[in-house]
């Protein structure tokens, strides 16, 4: 891939296309092609192939996604496996029509089974049942894997599929309803630090920044439910962070740079190294994480104390926990050469900050 190839970044404006336009910058590529969904609609396959035959880009990064968390997955499946099933034929099959040389896929570590061991290795693909809670968004993400797998095997094209596990960093989705684990913990402890120190003012220009606080937040925090259009009314009860299920089951973070770092990495690895490197060339899956996990307790402790919160933090055994743990197997990715490099808590504090800078 030289300083000058037509490298095109789907989803260019999400947590990991934001990333990668941010790596690949930094280090000279002068030839970046990106579409906002207004001009480019990728769940539209002749305006998506319209697209790949002007402007006949080299390399494909395709981080264009419908993503959230457990709640999101819930309440919107139907949305989750068409927007993704869409996007992903339109943009696989349109780049090798187009002649693409590479295009790098982004999937999910929700991909693998349930009760998978751990932690979880590539060959663990499809050997039981998925959580049922994201269900929807694992099966497209399968499907696109196995897209490009079946181009690869037919056409003889180089498609790699990366699965990343959790990740966070700045441009992430913050919102209560639909954002992931990491996200919404620095936003709850944020709100309930905010209200600890009466600070309401603060609270409605987070909520004008980052989205509607349900109701059950707006609770634990301290406001009344009735209160609308950010008309804030304050009760008598202490702040406090409620957080979901029991705070027991264990996550693996990574920073989203150590991620686009991996895609540039794999992106760039010559023909034959490919070639050799995976035991079938057909079949190019490979972890990108970190290698450590936490208990989401041990997270939320992190979390207060970046935040500055000290107040009481309550776990709602009501709500689900999802898979129980999520560890990746990266020995692949380790065997090319890469790491990740950033601290967790030193992530934490540099997405905490930009949060705040966003206000």
């Amino acid at each position: 891939m030289k300083k000058t190839s037509r490298i095109y970044i789907a989803g260019h404006t999400g947590l990991v296309g934001s990333a990668l336009l941010r790596k690949l910058e930094a280090e000279g590529y002068s030839n970046l092609m990106v579409r906002n969904h207004s001009d480019l609609d990728l769940t539209r396959q002749d305006d998506v192939e319209a697209f790949f035959k002007a402007e006949k880009p080299e390399y494909v990064f395709l981080a264009a996604a419908k993503v959230g968390g457990i709640m999101a997955n819930y309440t919107y499946p139907a949305e989750f496996i068409y927007t993704n099933l869409a996007i992903q034929n339109n943009v696989i099959h349109a780049a090798w029509k187009t002649g693409v040389k590479r295009l790098l896929f982004l999937g999910s570590s929700c991909i693998y089974p349930k009760e998978c061991p751990q932690p979880m290795k590539e060959e663990h693909l499809l050997t039981g049942p998925l959580e049922p809670t994201n269900e929807p968004y694992a099966i497209a993400k399968i499907a696109g894997i196995k897209l490009c797998q079946s181009y690869n095997r037919q056409y003889g094209t180089q498609y790699v599929c990366v699965m990343p596990t959790n990740l966070y960093g700045p441009n992430d989705n913050f919102d209560l309803e639909t954002s992931h684990v990491l996200p919404a913990l620095i936003r709850k402890f944020h709100l309930a630090k905010l209200a600890s120190q009466g600070d309401w003012k603060g609270i409605k220009k987070d909520e004008q920044k980052y989205g509607k606080i349900p109701d059950e937040i707006k609770l634990s925090i301290g406001l009344k439910t009735s209160s609308s259009n950010l008309k804030i009314t304050t009760s008598k009860s202490k702040p406090f962070v409620l957080l979901w299920g029991s705070g027991n089951p264990r996550r693996e973070f990574l920073h989203v740079d150590d991620l686009a770092d991996a895609c540039i990495f794999l992106t760039k690895m010559d023909k034959n190294v490919f070639e050799r490197f995976f035991d079938d060339a057909h079949t190019p899956l490979i972890n990108i994480g970190c290698g450590t996990d936490q208990t989401v307790k041990e997270i939320a402790a992190i979390l207060a104390q970046v935040v500055g919160y000290t107040g009481d933090v309550r776990w709602d055994q009501d709500k689900p926990d999802g898979t129980l743990q999520k560890l990746l197997d990266i020995s692949k990715i380790k065997r090319l050469g890469w790491k990740s490099v950033i601290d967790l808590r030193d992530g934490i504090q540099s997405v905490y900050k930009w949060y705040l800078k966003e206000i």
